[in-house]
């Protein structure tokens, strides 16, 4: 039988030094930007705003909500919901955060593919992030290779859905900074300092797509050997 560390969890070696890496660089380099304003004192509320009705989305709402990083993009009820942080900010970190989330709203708008893949299999994966898991090692336990197959099924839902939030989440940041630059919301000094921000995040959604990948490695393999003690 095997637990949750074993010696399979090697494997995730890789993957768990990216993320820290990635979760030490987004906080340093959101905290060195959130402390830099913008030259024009723009708020992350107002660039939101401004982007939304640039590309004839008046009727979508911006929202504040709580947390710190919490935000995002809601396409089911088609709301942009900005932490108060950015909804209030004037800083470079303020403004990219804005622009990207306002980004994942015109992908929507206008059929992003990978977008609606991703919204596709969401429901899935939900399910997947609780099931796969226990399902795959209940199935070890019995000698069932159908709850295994069906783990392993369950969990390469979500590295897809890992896999398709790459470009999902890099055309939204290309889409900010582009506008940011072309509508003259930033200058090109003011700009760089905001791709680092964003570039930062980025480096997050790679070490999850990295991190799902390495656990669908080790569940083939653990399934392997299972196979091969039988």
């Amino acid at each position: 039988m095997f637990y949750m560390w074993d010696p399979t969890m090697m494997i995730l070696l890789p993957a768990l030094l990216l993320t820290g890496y990635a979760q030490l660089k987004i906080n340093s380099t959101y905290n060195k930007y959130s402390q830099i304003p913008s030259k024009r004192g723009l708020t992350g509320a107002d660039v939101a705003r401004y982007i939304l009705n640039m590309n004839g989305l008046h009727d979508i709402p911006i929202e504040r909500v709580g947390g710190h990083l919490s935000d995002h993009y809601d396409p089911r009820t088609r709301v942009v919901r900005l932490s108060p942080d950015v909804y209030h900010g004037t800083s470079l970190a303020a403004l990219g955060v804005a622009a990207h989330e306002v980004g994942h709203a015109v992908q929507h708008d206008t059929g992003y593919l990978p977008l609606y893949a991703r919204n596709t299999i969401i429901p899935v994966t939900q399910f997947g992030s609780y099931a796969a898991v226990p399902l795959f090692f209940i199935g070890l336990f019995m000698s069932s290779e159908a709850l295994i197959s069906f783990g392993i099924m369950l969990f390469a839902a979500i590295v897809f859905f890992q896999l398709v939030t790459l470009p999902v989440e890099f055309n939204a940041s290309r889409r900010a900074i582009a506008t940011l630059g072309s509508e003259g919301i930033l200058d090109a000094s003011e700009l760089d300092g905001t791709k680092k921000v964003l570039s930062a995040a980025a480096m997050t959604y790679l070490a999850a797509a990295l991190m799902a990948v390495m656990q669908l490695l080790r569940l083939v393999v653990i399934a392997g050997l299972g196979n091969h003690d039988e």
